[in-house]
């Protein structure tokens, strides 16, 4: 089967700013310029999962506006890692201790003083991923940090617990991958 990771168009937020759990809205004609183009490659009868954040929704409403012929659900372990105190800050304003502090325990460590850890994060995916459906052609859209732990997923990797072990490429927004997946039952 394929898995299509999508994530949603640019924000609505100044550059650099931490925006994980915010509930933001994304750029409008970047939405529509997203959409167009995964609506002229996405084949026939795909299934959407969608993050509920703001950001997604616009997306997925967009593709389906141009492709009534696909089916769609919210799924909320598709929703971006909670950065907690982190949220609406600037990269840049946030204390290199809290970084360090969150690196030495990459996995374990809540992030932004009550936000969520990787593990967390890795958790919700892995049970998203190992429920993917039988057909050929699923698309998530989503985020960031949630293409990266799929992709790790994909990769047979369940945890990482350093911080040189998380994928440093992403996808840009608006863009996709694709993931070519056996369908393997999940781990027991």
């Amino acid at each position: 089967m394929t898995l299509w990771l999508v994530r949603h168009a640019q924000v609505l937020l100044a550059p650099g700013t931490c925006y994980g759990a915010l509930n933001v809205a994304a750029d409008r004609e970047a939405t529509q310029h997203s959409a167009a183009s995964l609506a002229a490659v996405l084949p026939a009868g795909a299934r959407i999962s969608t993050s509920p954040l703001q950001r997604c929704e616009q997306l997925a409403q967009a593709l389906l506006g141009l492709r009534p012929d696909l089916t769609l659900q919210t799924d909320t372990r598709l929703q971006e890692m909670n950065f907690g105190a982190w949220e609406g800050r600037r990269w840049s304003d946030i204390a290199r201790s809290e970084f360090d502090a969150w690196t030495a325990d990459f996995a374990g460590h809540a992030v932004g003083g009550h936000g969520e850890s990787v593990r967390a994060v890795m958790a919700r995916v892995a049970q998203a991923f190992d429920e993917l459906p039988a057909g050929p052609n699923t698309v998530w859209i989503t985020h960031a940090g949630i293409i990266r732990a799929a992709q790790l997923l994909a990769g047979g990797i369940r945890e990482v617990t350093r911080a040189d072990q998380w994928p440093p490429e992403g996808v840009a927004c608006g863009q996709w991958r694709t993931l070519e997946l056996s369908l393997i039952p999940p781990p027991q």
